[in-house]
């Protein structure tokens, strides 16, 4: 650890905060990146490897537990085809070189979304990396491709019809925890922080049933520029905020007394 790191930590412990169990991620401003210095935008792209590289790695140096990482939404096969083949190249290429490290480093991996959307090469990448990397221990990186937020609700509801029209349960059966067993990531912690690059602040149907009480952190960077440090800061700006799910001020303090 860098005597940078090791100030941010203590930093960190003096404030009596852990580090948040789960972690989620809107990595935003490649093409702006790219733009800025007269690339196309699939540079910018290539670039935010890089930084998923270096956060991933200080995610799992903070003890956090889920990081969850928004790659590409279900918005955005609206873009221009040639961006898409692009980040479909980057995506492949990037599950080839990039899971035998993971795997090294005992990170869990999987891949949320609609991946049916996805070339069947694709596919078949993401089954191999899941199952190759499912009994590690360290952190779970989950990679949303192709995921919506209403999607995600949308199966959820979808699933839970087809369980009463089976007779396997009642309507009046279906509560929030119902719902909450059949969304994503419903065996993984709640997101405790959701962090945006690039200046923008919405979460762009990202993860909506999971972030009812995330803490947001609006980082103006853009994504490329986003690293291990950049993530540190997200960090300690999380620990300093108290969280209230819904209680008082009052309530809190007599909690932690």
């Amino acid at each position: 650890m860098t005597s940078t790191q090791s100030s941010k930590s203590r930093q960190c412990e003096s404030s009596h905060c852990g580090p948040p169990r789960h972690v989620a991620i809107i990595m935003d401003g490649n093409n702006r990146w790219a733009r800025a210095r007269g690339m196309a935008g699939v540079r910018g792209h290539r670039a935010g490897v890089d930084a998923v590289r270096s956060v991933i790695r200080r995610a799992a140096e903070r003890d956090v537990e889920t990081l969850t990482l928004f790659a590409f939404s279900s918005e955005n096969w609206k873009r221009p085809v040639g961006e898409v083949n692009a980040l479909m190249e980057l995506f492949l290429i990037a599950l080839k070189r990039e899971v035998k490290k993971l795997h090294e480093h005992g990170i869990r991996l999987s891949v949320i979304g609609a991946r049916e959307g996805f070339p069947s090469s694709i596919q078949q990448y993401i089954a191999r990396a899941e199952h190759l990397t499912r009994d590690n221990r360290g952190l779970h990186l989950v990679i949303a491709a192709n995921y919506g937020g209403h999607w995600d609700i949308t199966q959820a509801a979808r699933h839970l019809a087809e369980r009463v029209e089976a007779g396997e349960l009642h309507a009046s059966d279906i509560d929030e925890q119902a719902i909450g067993r059949e969304i994503c990531l419903a065996d993984d912690p709640p997101v405790d922080l959701c962090i945006r690059t690039s200046g923008e602040q919405r979460i762009s149907n990202f993860l909506l049933w999971q972030l009812a009480y995330a803490e947001f952190y609006f980082s103006p960077l853009l994504w490329p520029d986003f690293d291990g440090d950049a993530f540190d800061l997200a960090l300690e700006d999380f620990c300093r905020r108290q969280r209230r799910f819904g209680m008082t001020d009052e309530q809190i303090e007599a909690q932690g007394a």
